[in-house]
């Protein structure tokens, strides 16, 4: 995340009287033409820094500069603050430490948030921060990747792709890449994805502007609707995992809802979760489904 890098280059720039930009590449995992990319946005935002060239050189910040808090007021300390840990809850790699430099720098407690915010899931592994971490390398210097992927099927496809951004969205994150065997862009999950490895191979293409997650996603679960009756009893659930706008009361107090799902084995395990306060109206074809999955589950307690 380029927000992030450039915090780290003003740090790393501040502790060290000169460095060059293939050291400041080698500790961030990127282009020397990325640090210089990220410094030109540096200086344009009035940072003095200065560039020497020859035997000894490299870059560093006029003498007798220093970061002024005073740049920023109260308010928007605590803003970038809080803007830290919200990266910090979603998984994101080394937000953690960036985050105690930063409220360091402002003098910050951390100790005395009032508030916490945690997107992971429950045991969320350390395998994908590390993944995070190699795709950022992967997409900023637009390095092919190949790694291993399980569709909602559970189906395992080897799968070479230009990655072009990282996006989270409803409490995880998603790779947007073009599949080289698909020639389309695609949307990957980061927790099906396995054995990432950044080849050799560089890539122009960039994201078009136009671009949207959530077309894609639409388009995967398009078909068929689905018109679901749940109970009550379990009111809390139904609002907690549906739009209100998708949910309709009816007169004795069942809450109807109306979705689109495929007609896929996560549909209906899905489904399932919610025992026996749930009844599929439509499609016929799904309730017959859900039926004769349940007749199975039933038979192993027969």
């Amino acid at each position: 995340m380029q927000i992030d890098r450039l915090i780290q280059i003003l740090f790393l720039l501040l502790s060290h009287e000169n460095i060059t930009a293939r050291q400041l590449a080698a500790e961030l995992c990127v282009s020397t033409r990325t640090i210089y990319r990220d410094i030109n946005i540096l200086s344009i935002a009035g940072i003095p820094i200065l560039s020497q060239k020859g035997y000894g050189g490299g870059l560093s910040l006029l003498q007798g500069y220093s970061l002024d808090k005073s740049y920023f007021t109260q308010a928007e300390q605590d803003n970038i603050v809080r803007a830290l840990q919200v990266l910090k809850s979603s998984n994101y790699p080394d937000a953690d430490k960036l985050l105690n430099k930063v409220a360091g720098l402002f003098s910050h407690n951390l100790q005395s948030e009032w508030l916490e915010i945690d997107f992971s899931y429950w045991g969320s592994p350390e395998k994908e921060r590390n993944n995070i971490s190699a795709l950022e390398r992967a997409v900023i210097n637009k390095y092919v990747i190949t790694f291993t992927y399980f569709n909602s099927e559970l189906t395992r496809t080897a799968q070479t792709v230009e990655p072009l951004k990282l996006i989270f969205k409803s409490h995880a994150w998603y790779l947007i890449a073009h599949s080289q065997r698909k020639n389309e862009i695609r949307t990957y999950k980061m927790s099906r994805i396995r054995d990432i490895q950044i080849t050799g191979q560089l890539f122009d293409r960039e994201l078009p502007a136009d671009f949207s997650l959530t077309p894609a996603y639409k388009e995967e679960y398009n078909t068929p609707l689905f018109i679901l009756h749940f109970s009550e009893k379990i009111a809390y659930k139904v609002y907690d995992e549906f739009q209100e706008k998708y949910i309709k009361k009816l007169d004795d107090g069942t809450l109807e809802v109306t979705f689109r799902y495929r007609l896929s084995d996560w549909t209906f395990l899905y489904l399932l979760s919610f025992g026996e306060y749930v009844e599929i109206i439509e499609p016929v074809e799904a309730r017959e489904m859900l039926k004769e999955k349940a007749q199975k589950i039933l038979s192993l307690y027969a």
